[in-house]
């Protein structure tokens, strides 16, 4: 912000960078996910391993987390006065 980027292209770049990375976990852990649940079907009780629900699920929230993990800290940083944090560092 000190050489010039605006406090909304500093929110933006904060939270693509986190969801790039969110999405990239997602994209792999996913199919890991399917493709191990064969090994652990006998371990299941009344659960079957491919649950559409769950498989659905659990990224969407993992996204929402990640999302809201990364908005908080980069809504600070937005904030943040740079000559102030200059001064400091």
């Amino acid at each position: 912000m000190v050489l010039g980027a605006q406090p909304v292209l500093v929110l933006s770049m904060i939270l693509r960078e986190t969801l790039v990375l969110t999405l990239t976990g997602i994209a792999v852990g996913v199919p890991c996910a399917v493709a191990t649940a064969r090994l652990i079907t006998h371990l299941l009780f009344k659960v079957t391993p491919y649950d559409p629900v769950t498989l659905a699920l659990v990224p969407f929230a993992l996204l929402a987390v990640a999302a809201l993990a990364s908005y908080i800290p980069a809504r600070r940083a937005m904030k943040v006065d740079p000559i102030v944090a200059l001064r400091y560092e």
